[in-house]
């Protein structure tokens, strides 16, 4: 369970709370007939916070920071923008129950799994833990709160479009998603490391966790690293240590062939908000995440801004713009809270030797008549 600098304002009103699996979007339907109250914060001051300064004068939003939630990327369908307290206290209450539940000590006398694993109906959950059993509880740390921004409980990261859903996909997108499954269909899921998932690689985060944009995975490792200098801004994702480096200044583009994981980033003060707008995307990166990431078009644009508003919480918002993957822009709002604890070394398969097991079980397999 994630552990945060706790403000003044936390016990009443940030209530960020833990998450039941299967059952989110059920609760989130819950009371639907009531107004669609904010959160209000319980101590308000009537001054106004002035963000640390660097040595060079800029916000500060150096040091460790989570944007782990229970608020999902796309909104549920009949729900409001803004969830009402009964609904925040109903959704942390299902996943503190969930958890308590989920600790219960394991029968050491129960059977195997079946063959083909025990399928619990949850894509993410399924995956992760290979059906099986690979994950429980004691390894998931996906967030326990709803995402409070500028005092809302917000029942949805994307705020445009106004009803929380992701546009709709081209006919050029439809058209490279046709392509690469069918050059993919040439091969055996583990005939090569190049059929395997970034993530699964190491080459990068699960879901869309660097960015940009930079969004919760929903699992575990939400966490990150902030470092500035006078001309560059670092951002390490905890999940599979990826970092990214913003620099600072007039853009120098990229040439269009050369389009590096998380693409080329340049960032500008704009007031207290770094500014930060990234193109040249690599084309195999899967980004926004939530149940459904997809790989950006060599046309692809996504602005980020990064407020710091208070002592324990960096605002962040972003715009995707890719004309040849979706018919119109999207944007989010997000909140990162202050971490209370270091971010460690992600070691990722210890070195990546469960990749080179897996392809040598496959070629086991074959060897033996099997699939």
């Amino acid at each position: 369970m994630e552990r945060f600098v706790r403000s003044p304002s936390d016990d009443t009103a940030r209530m960020m709370l833990p998450r039941r699996r299967a059952s989110l979007f059920v609760l989130l339907a819950i009371g639907l007939a009531g107004a669609w109250a904010p959160i209000v914060e319980a101590q308000q001051t009537t001054r106004q916070w002035v963000a640390p300064r660097t040595a060079d004068g800029h916000p500060n939003l150096q040091g460790n920071w989570s944007n782990a939630t229970l608020t999902p990327v796309v909104r549920p369908a009949g729900v409001g923008p803004v969830l009402n307290p009964e609904q925040v206290r109903a959704l942390e209450g299902g996943r503190a129950e969930f958890i308590e539940a989920d600790l219960v000590d394991s029968d050491p006398n129960r059977g195997a799994p079946p063959v083909g694993g025990q399928l619990t109906g949850e894509a993410r959950w399924d995956a992760g833990a290979g059906a099986v059993g690979g994950y429980n509880q004691f390894f998931i740390d996906g967030g326990d709160h709803i995402a409070i921004y500028n005092g809302e409980a917000r029942s949805s990261l994307i705020v445009d479009p106004p009803d929380g859903s992701r546009p709709a996909y081209t006919e050029e997108a439809g058209r490279r998603l046709r392509e690469s499954r069918e050059f993919l269909a040439q091969f055996g899921q583990y005939d090569n490391p190049e059929n395997r998932p970034l993530a699964e690689r190491c080459i990068m985060s699960f879901g869309s966790n660097a960015g940009p944009p930079m969004m919760p995975n929903y699992f575990y490792n939400n966490n990150y690293t902030i470092v500035q200098t006078a001309d560059h801004v670092m951002i390490m994702t905890e999940m599979v240590h990826d970092t990214r480096i913003i620099r600072l200044g007039t853009p120098r583009p990229l040439p269009d062939n050369v389009r590096p994981w998380m693409g080329d980033s340049w960032g500008h003060w704009e007031g207290e908000t770094l500014v930060v707008e990234t193109t040249n995307m690599h084309p195999d990166q899967r980004i926004v995440g939530g149940g459904a990431t997809f790989s950006p078009s060599a046309r692809a644009k996504v602005t980020e801004r990064l407020t710091r508003v208070d002592e324990y919480t960096i605002n962040y918002e972003f715009t995707v713009d890719d004309p040849g993957t979706f018919r119109r822009p999207f944007s989010g709002q997000v909140p990162f809270k202050a971490l209370a604890e270091q971010v460690y070394e992600y070691s990722c398969h210890e070195g990546n030797y469960a990749l080179s097991a897996v392809l040598s079980g496959a070629r086991a397999q074959e060897r033996e008549g099997g699939n």
